[in-house]
């Protein structure tokens, strides 16, 4: 009888794109939420063999699509990638048109680091900061205002690009109710709230990681920053 080899999937990868909320700002670098999004995959038997972060505290979608763009290591293609974005357009006052053009140019990037697949990138909310002891001291109500605004439209260009969308900003709304989910510098999320965002990825990550080829539908999930 003829025997047959059978061949173990390569790992997948996994490619994080932002500014400080993503590289952890004032935690651990292990405790930022793509690296505790790997521990938990790997609980979960899912051992990523690559994890790629592009972010820097205070950049904005320009400086990122910067740093992209002069990248020369990043691997041809990424099995699953997550963009979070805009904070720093917002705190600086940048023209939202501006936020508008180089965010529709980052997913078009993101979807091919995805092999062309959006169903395999999702789209994470900015975080309100006002609601931090750094924003408290601000003007609260515009910050909210603006951070909802720059969010519909993430939304909304999310959906039309077939990505998927992760609205986590309800859970940065707890900072000063609960003081233990902002880190020690009264303006980023703590370990706690990165854990958090981890556990609302969860759900629409692992069809991701575990399809055969068929992601599913893009998913909106729901829960319950100064430069970042």
């Amino acid at each position: 009888m003829k025997s047959y080899k059978t061949h173990k999937a390569p790992p997948p990868y996994y490619l994080a794109l932002g500014d400080s909320y993503t590289i952890g700002e004032s935690v651990e670098p292990e405790e930022s939420f793509p690296l505790q999004l790997r521990e938990a995959l790997r609980g979960r038997n899912i051992d990523l063999g690559r994890t790629d972060i592009i972010a820097k505290t205070g950049w904005t979608t320009d400086e990122l699509l910067e740093k992209i763009r002069s990248e020369r290591r990043l691997a041809k293609r990424y099995d699953l990638v997550t963009l979070l974005i805009g904070v720093n357009n917002q705190y600086r006052s940048y023209p939202i048109e501006q936020y508008e053009r180089e965010l529709a140019t980052l997913m078009e990037l993101a979807v091919k680091f995805a092999g062309g697949d959006p169903t395999h990138v999702v789209v994470l909310s900015i975080p309100d900061y006002a609601y931090t002891p750094f924003g408290r001291a601000k003007d609260f109500a515009r910050i909210t205002y603006e951070i909802n605004w720059y969010n519909s439209i993430g939304e909304d260009m999310a959906a039309r690009a077939g990505l998927r969308y992760l609205d986590i900003t309800p859970t940065t709304r707890r900072g000063l109710s609960a003081p233990e989910l902002v880190a020690e510098d009264g303006l980023h999320p703590s370990t706690e709230l990165y854990r958090q965002w981890v556990e609302l990825l969860l759900p629409t990550v692992l069809p991701i990681l575990g399809d055969t080829g068929i992601a599913g539908p893009p998913t909106t999930g729901a829960a319950g920053s100064e430069e970042e």
